[in-house]
């Protein structure tokens, strides 16, 4: 025991680096673990959006969503989502694919939807990035 108290004083950095790590791992497992959403990649979304009931929520800002979007995609940028939910109540039972830029906002908008008591919510891993690097076709608004 008295080594592990020498090793701790002689490296207190280093102790208090693997307590920050860990604590973070353990934040991101019990998150995971009671999470009501799920995680999919741009091929599994693409599978799922071939049911004809699928909707796609674009959180992203205005200017994002005109910039390049998915087909048929529904812009409720993140900032006033709340606001929007009720017109998304018609959806309730379908699967709902949240999509952002990155996959970052994504994730608070399906806590919000499974809060509001939707069914199937999923969000798209590595969001419009991913799927524009896995080259599936977006449509643009820039002409309108």
């Amino acid at each position: 025991m008295d080594r592990y108290i020498e090793f701790v004083t002689n490296h207190w950095l280093l102790c208090i680096a693997l307590g920050v790590v860990t604590f973070l791992l353990l934040q991101e497992l019990i998150d995971t673990l009671f999470r009501k959403f799920e995680s999919l990649s741009p091929l599994l979304v693409v599978s799922k959006m071939n049911n004809d009931k699928t909707v796609v929520i674009d959180v992203r800002e205005a200017n994002e969503f005109k910039n390049g979007h998915i087909d048929s995609a529904i812009n409720t940028p993140l900032g006033n989502f709340e606001k929007h939910i009720d017109q998304l109540k018609q959806h309730k039972h379908n699967p709902l694919i949240v999509v952002c830029q990155t996959g970052t906002r994504s994730a608070p908008a399906c806590k919000k939807l499974t809060a509001a008591g939707f069914d199937q919510v999923f969000s798209m891993t590595g969001g419009m990035q991913s799927w524009q690097e896995n080259n599936y076709p977006i449509i643009k608004l820039n002409n309108i």
